[in-house]
């Protein structure tokens, strides 16, 4: 009897630990700010200062981005925008009108803005003021073609055209801008949008950058309308997606003289065509098959007389390549083929790379992050089986420029659609946009904006998901 009133209070008591040791063990562990990838508790003492939100709570701002976006009069207000800005198209810095008209919009929805802006560009601001801060970018500029379709909207100009749908891409800045206004209550941060001039001239988007639109900003996010892809789809990759490119002048010096009597003379337009031959080898012997390059002459001149030899000659052209490195290898090659060109045929020639008419663009480079975030959010939009991994483009933008300084996505819009005529390339007279593409690329542009600034402040120690 002892032993068992001994051994009854100990089986209690090895009972009781069990069952603390089990509750202990299913609690959380404790919070603590070091910077792993696992989500952070919902209390107050979190290194994230209490921003994180749901995934409900953030799938109700969508919805409401999506709803405010959808609402017929925003649809309508965007449509006439757009319109207006086609009908008075206005060629590089010379977006007066077109600059009027943004700031107009933007008084009327209370958006803070800055202006003149190289010139004619305008940066405005809507969220707490504070960082973090995310770009939305749009163009301006229109271009020197005359339009060719007949519409109640066409162009008002002769010789000028928004003819690439830079037209869109204000107007959808411009509905980004009234729904981040609506929800401007629920940004965790800044949104900077640029209204950018003369992309068509390559040089918009490096003096919006001497001006500063960049500082304190985080990240970019920039759209283009295309007919290759459908109304409703979206379209980009991430790392590589267009082209550098470049354009060269050279100018080959030789010595005139009679045709008849060619040992008097130093014959430049034999150097040239030299050069153009040589120059094709460049990527056809010189470059790894996969690295695609191409370097076009497209502009020889020479002479005036069919018997005279004239005293120079010129060639002309671009060269365009993905990386870096392959654009900078493709400028020394070409100067040295042409300069060596010149020389074996008692020539001297003088090469420019920096037209001021056709400036050099940089390779446009999507950061891998940014993409992942573009199109997890498009395709809760549009469906992810409407968006598409796009091949490597050609095609050059200046927004190349931005990417180079901070981390961006550049994303295709689609706006084919046969019935609404909207099938023609870009710069062409009969370029036709589906308008239904309007409210779609401002919430896409609302989304990305809200939800980076969301990740950038519930996600702070890791890469985005």
């Amino acid at each position: 009897m002892g032993l068992q009133r001994f051994l009854l209070p100990l089986a209690l008591l090895l009972v009781l630990l069990l069952f603390l040791f089990t509750v202990t063990s299913s609690l959380p562990p404790s919070t603590s700010c070091s910077c792993s990838n696992n989500p952070p508790h919902h209390n107050s003492n979190s290194c994230f200062n209490n921003a994180f939100y749901t995934e409900d709570q953030s799938s109700s701002v969508k919805d409401d981005i999506i709803s405010l976006g959808n609402d017929p009069d925003t649809v309508k207000w965007i449509t006439n925008v757009r319109r207006e800005v086609h009908r008075n198209p206005e060629l590089a810095y010379e977006e007066f009108a077109t600059s009027a008209l943004i700031r107009h919009e933007l008084d009327r929805l209370s958006v803070e803005y800055r202006w003149p802006v190289a010139r004619t560009g305008i940066v405005a601001k809507i969220g707490t003021g504070s960082p973090p801060f995310v770009a939305l970018r749009a163009d301006m500029d229109a271009l020197p073609i005359q339009e060719m379709t007949e519409w109640e909207h066409k162009s008002r100009v002769d010789g000028k055209m928004h003819a690439c749908g830079h037209d869109a891409h204000v107007a959808m800045l411009l509905g980004a801008a009234k729904i981040l206004k609506q929800i401007q209550h629920k940004l965790k941060g800044t949104v900077v949008l640029i209204f950018q001039p003369a992309e068509e001239r390559g040089e918009g988007s490096k003096d919006m950058i001497k001006e500063g639109v960049l500082n304190n900003v985080d990240a970019i996010f920039g759209v283009h309308v295309v007919h290759r892809y459908p109304i409703g789809s979206v379209a980009s990759r991430p790392g590589e997606f267009l082209a550098g490119c470049g354009s060269f002048k050279a100018v080959i010096k030789g010595k005139g003289g009679h045709a008849a009597l060619p040992q008097d003379s130093i014959d430049p337009v034999l150097a040239v065509s030299t050069s153009v031959l040589s120059l094709q080898n460049i990527v056809s012997r010189e470059t790894d098959p996969l690295d695609s390059q191409v370097v076009s002459v497209t502009m020889i001149e020479g002479g005036s007389a069919f018997n005279v030899i004239p005293d120079s000659a010129t060639l002309a052209g671009t060269y365009r390549a993905f990386s870096q490195e392959s654009f900078d290898g493709l400028r020394k090659r070409i100067k040295e083929v042409i300069c060596k060109q010149a020389a074996v045929h008692r020539c001297s020639a003088e090469i420019d790379f920096f037209g001021k008419e056709h400036p050099t663009l940089p390779p446009t480079v999507n950061d891998p992050s940014i993409y992942e975030l573009v199109i997890r959010i498009s395709g809760e939009i549009v469906g992810i089986e409407n968006t598409e991994l796009a091949p490597s483009f050609m095609g050059s933008e200046d927004f190349a420029f931005y990417l180079e300084k901070v981390p961006g996505c550049f994303l295709f819009l689609g706006i084919r659609n046969e019935r609404s005529g909207s099938i023609y390339p870009p710069h062409n007279p009969f370029f036709t946009i589906d308008e239904d593409v309007l409210p779609l690329g401002a919430i896409i542009h609302a989304t990305f904006a809200y939800s980076f600034l969301l990740n950038s402040s519930t996600n702070k120690c890791s890469s985005f998901s």
